[in-house]
């Protein structure tokens, strides 16, 4: 059993209080959970309004089906408007 873990910080360019960035995150999280059935939850910068740290989680018996799957949520979350992907670090348990 391979445990992917997949943690990214984004930054909202168009927020400018924490409600605007809770809606935006919201959408980002409720499209990630529709699209890959994987689990998603902010880990950080939960105080900053412009700023997010994301943690993304899936598991499955084949690892290279959860780096293909976890690779697969990057490019969904580049090409979400409104946001832009400044760091994101894999690691499999």
């Amino acid at each position: 059993m391979t445990v992917g873990i997949l943690e990214i910080v984004i930054k909202i360019e168009t927020s400018h209080s924490l409600k605007d960035k809770r809606m935006v995150l919201k959408g980002l999280k409720d499209r990630v959970r529709d699209n890959f059935n994987i689990a998603i939850s902010e880990t950080g910068y939960q105080d900053k309004w412009q700023t997010s740290r994301l943690c993304i989680v899936t598991v499955n018996s084949d690892k290279k089906y959860v780096n293909s799957l976890l690779c697969k949520v990057i490019e969904f979350i580049e090409k979400f408007p409104t946001i832009e992907l400044l760091d994101y670090q894999m690691e499999f348990i």
